[in-house]
């Protein structure tokens, strides 16, 4: 079978496979950090499913979901209509893609920064910032060097249900990982089908990432472990910052 990029098919099931990862409390601490600021309109970048996009939008917060896969925004759009929530869904690279609109936030969420190349890096921090209004704040998180060195390269992620099976084979990279996935969907007359694709992530330090943001026209004002751990132990990195 064709080998397809990321979420050409695990996009389908991707919030189902992650049932079990917090969605709720890890949403209500990102709200509670952009609630200490005046904000009312939010691009959700890599919303994938648009988990996080229909949280906000259910706060008070009037959102736009971008993803740079279709089958992500198809997965969002038909999620929010399950939910009762309205949104507006745009298919988009944040390295590539200048907003027309401005925003008063914009948010990464879940490893969206961890599958743009290093070199690609600047340009997307450029576009954000070209979406945001003169002191917009933006607030995304990465897959921490600490969970991609211990917890990710050279391990075998699965997870088997009735109706679908997921297996990860994470092979290290100097700059990051790759991981190559399977899926075993179970069809209509009982037999599976198996959907492959490859995900490719690179691994960002703290000063990586901070000297990326002040080099781009942002100040970082508030690095984190994720729901507020300690970010020396914790598997991911949160960055609060805002454009100058």
């Amino acid at each position: 079978m064709e080998k397809k990029t990321a979420y050409s098919y695990l996009a389908k099931w991707f919030e189902y496979l992650n049932d079990d990862c917090g969605y709720e409390n890890w949403s209500q601490y990102l709200i509670m950090k952009l609630s200490a600021f005046p904000l009312s309109k939010g691009l959700d970048i890599g919303c994938g499913g648009g988990w996080f996009t229909r949280a906000f939008q259910k706060h008070g917060y009037t959102m736009t979901g971008m993803d740079i896969s279709p089958e992500m925004l198809d997965a969002a759009q038909e999620n929010a209509f399950k939910a009762g929530v309205r949104g507006e869904y745009i298919l988009g690279d944040i390295t590539k893609t200048k907003l027309p609109c401005r925003f008063d936030f914009a948010t990464a969420i879940n490893d969206c920064i961890n599958y743009i190349p290093k070199v690609k890096l600047p340009s997307a921090l450029k576009n954000v910032r070209g979406a945001l209004v003169k002191g917009g704040i933006f607030l995304f998180d990465v897959s921490s060097p600490r969970k991609f060195r211990e917890k990710i390269a050279n391990t075998v992620s699965v997870d088997d249900r009735d109706d679908v099976t997921y297996f990860s084979f994470n092979h290290p990279e100097t700059d990051g990982v790759t991981m190559e996935v399977s899926l075993f969907s179970k069809d209509t007359d009982g037999k599976y089908i198996r959907y492959d694709e490859t995900h490719r992530q690179y691994e960002y330090s703290e000063e990586e990432l901070c000297s990326a943001l002040s080099e781009n026209g942002f100040d970082v004002l508030e690095t984190m472990g994720h729901l507020g751990e300690d970010k020396r132990e914790s598997d991911r990195l949160v960055i609060l910052a805002r454009k100058r």
